[in-house]
Formats: C-alpha cells, sequence, structure tokens
C-alpha cells in the first residue's frame, strides 16, 4: 500500500493523513498522520448522526418523531436525490437525517440538531464519546473539526452498529449510500462516503467495496493545501488516491470479479 501513500506525497503542499482499516480482519491496513486534526466542514454531520442514533438508543427520541418546518438548502441537492419530499413541510427524524448525509444539507441539520437539543448539546454529546471532535453549526468554521484516528473510530461504530442493529443505524448509512459522490474508476455503489471541504481543506469518510465482501473503512483528510478554487491538484491526486485503495479491495482474496 505504499503506492497510496506516494500518491498522496505528491501533493506537495499541506498536510495529509490517511487511515485505512478492514472490519473483516480487524486491523487498521495503513496509516499516515492519524494524529492529523482538520476542520470537518459538511463532513461533520456524520458525528450529528451519530449523536442522533445514541439518542435513539437511549429511547429519547424515536426515529418515527416528525420534525415540522424542515426547509431544503436551496444550494443543495436535494430536489434531485429527494424530489418527492420537496413539497413536505415535515420529515420524519429519520429522513432527515438521512437528507442531512446524502445532501450536506446545512438547513435540514440545523433542524435536526434544534429537534434534539442545541448545538451546544451535540457538540458536548459527542466529545463524550469522541474527545477530539468538535462540531459547529457554521460548516465554514474552522473550530468544526475532528482528529483523523477518532474519525475513524466514530465510521467504525456507525458500520458495526449497522451490521448489529441494522434498523438503528439505518438512516446514518442511508444517508452515505444514497449521496452522490462518484469517483471516476470506481463504480458507484462501490464508494459510499462523506466528503467535506473549504477553500484549502479536504476530508473523505466512507467505504470502498461492498459491505458483505470485506470492504475498506477510509478516512482522508488534508488541510492548510493551495486555494482549491484554483489549483485542483490535491483533488486530483485524492480522487487517484481513492481509486488505488479500490484496486487494494479488487485484489483482495476474498473478492472476486471486480473491475478494475
Amino acid at each position: 500500500m505504499d503506492n497510496i501513500i506516494e500518491k498522496l506525497k505528491e501533493i506537495k503542499q499541506g498536510e495529509i493523513g490517511i487511515t485505512l482499516y478492514s472490519p473483516t480482519e480487524d486491523k487498521i491496513l495503513l496509516s499516515l498522520n492519524k494524529d492529523l486534526i482538520v476542520p470537518l466542514a459538511s463532513a461533520a454531520k456524520i458525528a450529528i448522526a451519530f449523536c442522533v442514533v445514541k439518542l435513539v438508543e437511549e429511547q429519547k427520541y424515536k426515529w418515527t418523531d416528525k420534525i415540522q418546518n424542515i426547509k431544503f438548502n436551496p444550494d443543495e441537492d436535494s430536489d434531485v436525490l429527494y424530489p418527492h419530499y420537496q413539497n413536505r413541510s415535515s420529515l420524519m427524524l429519520c429522513e432527515a437525517v438521512e437528507v442531512m448525509i446524502a445532501c450536506h444539507d446545512s438547513h435540514v441539520a440545523n433542524s435536526v440538531v434544534q429537534f434534539c437539543g442545541t448545538w451546544d448539546y451535540f457538540n458536548q454529546k459527542i466529545r463524550t464519546y469522541f474527545k477530539k471532535i468538535n462540531i459547529k453549526q457554521n460548516p465554514k468554521d474552522l473550530s468544526s473539526e475532528g482528529e483523523l484516528a477518532q474519525i475513524l473510530e466514530l465510521l467504525k461504530c456507525s458500520i458495526q452498529g449497522y451490521d448489529s442493529e441494522p434498523e438503528v443505524w439505518a438512516p446514518l448509512v442511508n444517508g452515505l449510500v444514497r449521496q452522490r459522490g462518484e469517483i471516476k474508476g470506481i463504480p458507484s455503489h462501490l464508494v459510499n462516503h462523506m466528503t467535506g471541504g473549504l477553500d484549502n481543506v479536504v476530508i473523505d469518510i466512507g467505504i470502498i467495496g461492498e459491505f458483505s465482501k470485506a470492504p475498506i473503512l477510509f478516512v482522508l483528510g488534508a488541510k492548510n493545501l493551495p486555494n482549491r478554487n484554483i489549483n485542483q491538484l490535491a483533488d486530483e491526486k485524492i480522487a487517484e488516491a481513492l481509486k488505488l485503495i479500490y484496486e487494494t479491495y479488487c485484489n483482495s482474496n476474498i473478492v472476486q470479479d471486480c473491475k478494475i
């Protein structure tokens, strides 16, 4: 897997970290700068969803609870992914959490948080599980951040939770699966992830491969990059690194008939 690290090192400016984990083997496959703390941007919605799942597990809320006065962020793509929701003024909690992740929708995220508490409450909640993850209402707030190692633990807990209690964790996982985060060279159904980005920050959290066939969980983050609006080198190299992760998945002994 040295080729993955070498590919990321082609990004000459900035700080970069990555961690890969195999649920099947229960081991870290690759780790580079796992202690790197990166602004989460839209990816903080995974942490919000995690908190809601915990509240449902504690029976403080039910997935069928109804959130009133729902508004969708017109700058996101809920009209494409959820056209049947557009005329609705309310959503069930499970629906809102899924839309929040799938569409990176900050308006729906705020409705979810306000329904279940406050932003301070959610930040305290997530920090009881992961002390180095911090979430804020504004996705562009640089203090909304997380350590890559702890973000991986959050993802592991979510996938393991779905394996054991799919009815509880489904809204979070459905959001990952539903969103359109296509990467050239990887079949869209074999990359399920949540991205976040700012002018000089990239974070990508997700799963490469089939859920039932030795998938690879990954967390990749980079900060202090050149302005991504005018320099796409980092984005290109990250996409190439994810393609290499997919090739690693395809070349594993458990996976067969995988197209590269």
